[in-house]
């Protein structure tokens, strides 16, 4: 019988997508590992293969089309001795399988945003996905006050993440009566007050909307503080100049963040109760020192992670880190070489920004903030007065996992590793 092919989820929190273009049309015949689609996330565009062999009988969802839903038929194939007329209604839930699924692999295109719609509901029935209902449930939002901006209205995961993120909050203040917290205005309020001004208005793409959700989030479930300290780098840089002359010939080139990542990496270890993240009613302890860097690209960020840093060479971090960002600004990173870690490192020092308050990526326990390394004057062991080059970091803990004790120590762990930069080939 004729085989559907679904629409797959390229990541484990995927619920809809975009089938942005078919690369193949109805009657041809494909081989296993053939091209079909592109399919647009709110982070990158996957190119969809065959999994199987046959002939495209019929395409179900045009190219270009919103909001698919994960495991909605897009097509169907016919096997040898099939025909259209062999083709039926697909199914309304289908359910993923190997034979139907594909696949993937990521391509750099841009995500255009879902265009939101009024719920669907039918009598008191309102219409969302298990995720979204679980967490409206978890944080007490009413389904009633959202509008769905997935297939025919119906509420997915980010409307409820954009709701609990802009929902007015109440706190109780010497038994008084709640007070609400300030809303956001909407657009439309905004646009109001600035009728007569020349502007252009810029739609939010899918990624654009998915940062400004999560970290609007994190700002206000995380609770956050912050520990702060200089790093003195001038070992670090005449050791780094050092290793780079034995490395030319390999055409390695450290640069001063390889080193922080492995003093990161190293800290962790050695102080393995804050090598942690928080996972809702718990505290997930890490073995090992998983490593997220922040990448600027057009229109958002990536955070790549670097699994295992903590044992692997400073050389061999920084092939693999120039490599992350390359395909990051590209968009090609597959979903599993982003997400998780544990730690996460904010580098600003190279855009010459002296010191910043990173936000925690949740659920990531802390995230390290880099300044740039500056000549300055300071005063030695001797209380002599000399010049040095100093770096102000700022640690930005999530007061869950870690407590200001423990941020203290694995602040101090990443200064002596800095400092002492020999020691962490040791």
């Amino acid at each position: 019988m004729p085989t559907e092919i679904l629409m797959p989820a390229l990541s484990p929190t995927m619920e809809e997508g975009t089938l942005a273009k078919w690369l193949v049309n109805e009657g041809d015949t494909v081989q296993s590992g053939d091209l079909l689609a592109e399919i647009e996330t709110d982070k990158a565009t996957m190119e969809f293969e065959a999994v199987d062999e046959g002939v495209i009988g019929k395409i179900m969802i045009p190219s270009g089309t919103e909001n698919v839903a994960v495991n909605t038929v897009i097509a169907v194939l016919l096997e040898d001795g099939e025909s259209a007329s062999d083709i039926t209604a697909p199914s309304k839930s289908a359910a993923p399988s190997p034979q139907t699924n594909a696949a993937i692999e990521t391509a750099p295109i841009a995500a255009p945003q879902p265009t939101a719609v009024a719920p669907a509901k039918t009598g008191n029935r309102i219409f969302a996905t298990p995720l979204a209902r679980r967490i409206a449930a978890d944080k007490g939002v009413d389904l009633t006050q959202i509008t769905g901006s997935g297939p025919r209205g119906r509420i997915i995961k980010v409307d409820v993440e954009s709701a609990t993120a802009s929902a007015p909050a109440s706190v109780a203040v010497s038994g008084a009566a709640p007070v609400a917290l300030a809303q956001t205005p909407d657009a439309a309020t905004v646009a109001r007050m600035y009728e007569g001004r020349e502007y252009d208005e810029i739609a939010l793409d899918g990624m654009r909307k998915i940062i400004a959700a999560r970290l609007t989030e994190a700002k206000q479930t995380v609770p956050h503080f912050y520990l702060r300290r200089d790093i003195q780098l001038d070992a670090l840089l005449a050791f780094r100049s050092q290793l780079n002359k034995q490395l030319a010939h390999r055409d390695v080139k450290l640069s001063v963040n390889d080193f922080i990542i492995k003093a990161c990496a190293l800290a962790l270890q050695q102080v393995p109760d804050a090598n942690a993240v928080w996972a809702g009613d718990r505290v997930l302890k890490m073995k090992a020192s998983d490593v997220a860097v922040a990448v600027a690209i057009e229109g958002g960020l990536f955070t790549p992670v670097l699994q295992d840093s903590e044992i692997k060479t400073l050389s061999s971090l920084s092939t693999e880190m120039k490599d992350l960002a390359t395909r990051a600004r590209n968009r090609k990173l597959a979903p599993h070489e982003y997400q998780g870690g544990s730690f996460a490192i904010s580098n600003l020092g190279m855009m010459g920004i002296d010191n910043f308050d990173a936000v925690i990526n949740p659920p990531h326990g802390a995230i390290l903030a880099v300044g740039a390394g500056k000549k300055k004057p300071v005063v030695d062991d001797n209380g002599d007065l000399s010049v040095a080059t100093v770096m102000s970091v700022t640690l930005s803990v999530d007061h869950r996992v870690i407590d200001g004790a423990l941020g203290a120590e694995l602040l101090n762990a990443i200064v002596q590793n800095l400092e002492n930069p020999m020691a962490m080939l040791a």
